[in-house]
Order: C-alpha cells, then sequence, then structure tokens
C-alpha cells in the first residue's frame, strides 16, 4: 500500500477494515481505481491506526467517512468478530454506508466461526446503518492452503462426500467494490465460483500443479460440522459468477514464491 492510494490525516470517503489482506488489497486498489479517497484501518500501519479489538482510534479513523468496507476477520479468537463488529457499528457516523463481506451459508452452518459471521449479519440489519451484506464462498487461496496442509502426508486424506464452489478473490473484490460505490442494497444474491468439485477432485487438481505424486483417499467424518459441508449449505449452485476455475488459479499460484515448497 502506498501512501498516495490513502488518506493520511487528510479527508476521505471510505474507510475499509482488513485491507491489507488477500481480499482487501484488491478491494482498496478497486476503489483509489475509481478516484475515490480511501483510509485502510490497520493496528501497526500508517497511513491509518486504529484497533477494531479495543475500539483505540476508531473515531479518527471514521471522522467524515460516508463509507465503510468491512473485511477484517480474525477466525483464530472466538467472540473476536462479533466484538469488532460491535465497536466499529457503535464508532460509525450517522448515515454511512456499512458494506460487509460474509461467508454463503452461515445461516445454516454449525461451525463457530459461520455462526459468528451470521450474528455480525444481524447486528448490521439491527444498527439502523444503510448496509449492502454480499456472502462469497471460499476463495481459492483458502482451498490451496488446505490443500497443501493436506498434501504434508504421504497419502492425501480428503472428506468424503464433501464439496467446494471456490472463486477468485479477486472477482469478489469486484463485486464488493462496485457495492460499495453504489447505494445501499440490503442483503444481495450469493456469489459462488464457476465450478463445483469435489475435495478429491480439488486434491489432485493441486497435486499435478504442484508436480507432487500422492494417493487421494476420501474418508467418512463423523460430526454436525463435516455434516452441514456434505450437505452443502456452503455453496451457492445458482450463483455461479466467478470466472477464475480452481485449475487456472492454480497456474497463476504455481509462479508465486514458496508455492512448491510449503505442501511438502
Amino acid at each position: 500500500m502506498t501512501e498516495n492510494t490513502t488518506a493520511e490525516g487528510g479527508t476521505a470517503d471510505i474507510l475499509v477494515t482488513g485491507g491489507t489482506g488477500v481480499l482487501g488489497r484488491p478491494v482498496v486498489d478497486r476503489l483509489t481505481g475509481a478516484g475515490r479517497t480511501v483510509r485502510v484501518l490497520s493496528r501497526t500501519r500508517k497511513p491509518c491506526i486504529g484497533d477494531l479489538s479495543t475500539g483505540a482510534g476508531l473515531a479518527e479513523a471514521l471522522d467524515g467517512v460516508r463509507t465503510i468496507v468491512h473485511l477484517a476477520s480474525d477466525p483464530r479468537t472466538r467472540g473476536a468478530d462479533v466484538a469488532a463488529a460491535r465497536r466499529l457499528i457503535a464508532a460509525a457516523p450517522e448515515g454511512a454506508h456499512l458494506v460487509y463481506i460474509s461467508i454463503v451459508g452461515v445461516d445454516r452452518h454449525p461451525y463457530s466461526y459461520y455462526r459468528a459471521k451470521y450474528e455480525v449479519e444481524r447486528m448490521i440489519e439491527r444498527s439502523g446503518l444503510p448496509y449492502t451484506i454480499l456472502r462469497a464462498v471460499q476463495f481459492h487461496d483458502l482451498v490451496l492452503y488446505g490443500m497443501r496442509m493436506l498434501a504434508r502426508l504421504p497419502i492425501v486424506f480428503v472428506p468424503a462426500g464433501v464439496a467446494f464452489q471456490p472463486v477468485a478473490a479477486e472477482e469478489v473484490a469486484a463485486r464488493l467494490a462496485g457495492l460499495a460505490l453504489g447505494e445501499p442494497a440490503g442483503r444481495v444474491p450469493d456469489m459462488g465460483g464457476p465450478e463445483i468439485l469435489s475435495a478429491a477432485e480439488l486434491a489432485r487438481l493441486y497435486l499435478r500443479s504442484a508436480g507432487k505424486r500422492r494417493p487421494v483417499l476420501p474418508v467418512p467424518i463423523p460430526g454436525g460440522v463435516i455434516g452441514a459441508y456434505r450437505r452443502g449449505v456452503h455453496l451457492a449452485p445458482e450463483h455461479r459468477d466467478g470466472r477464475i476455475t480452481f485449475e487456472e488459479f492454480l497456474t497463476t499460484a504455481a509462479g508465486r514464491p514458496g508455492y512448491a515448497g510449503a505442501g511438502r
């Protein structure tokens, strides 16, 4: 992030939380490319320092802001997302447009992180702020990370009966930026990737792209969370909006530093 793409001490009409992440970076690029002045909230980096975990600096970060794009998330800390959203909503200027990225199926999935995302959705809906909520499926990057971890073993064990519909973060970023530049729209249609593939198919695509030879073995896994994945509540088959397939994404990812070695 460079100084000329964000506001430091001056006026800005858009604040992006989580603006340095896989989704946040292309969102910020899209917004600044559209001629908007953007603040990127960060706990440690200038030009806009603020902490959603404590509320420190939020008033200053939100000063003069008309649109808030809330992308920041902490899946590793229980309750963190709900607490952060509560602080953000409380500090938001009256009438500010709040744009939030959520996950497909959070209202029907027992996974605690998804339940927290759904609670944030409901908080936003009850906040009185004009809002837009977009639910997306899992990003290619997340599926790639999972396959790298699984491929560390001599046999790649994957959950039987589970499929995913990964989407490119850049394509979700384009949708989000467009929503942020538009009028509040409430809960908009879900966004999914172009194809639904089993975990085994995704693993084999990864192995082939990384030049690895591993047997792939689907195994039944008990439990409510995996059961929800088997039922496909995280999928959006009616919304195959993305155009970049997982295989195409892997072709690009293979050129990134550390790609081949990360899963060994």
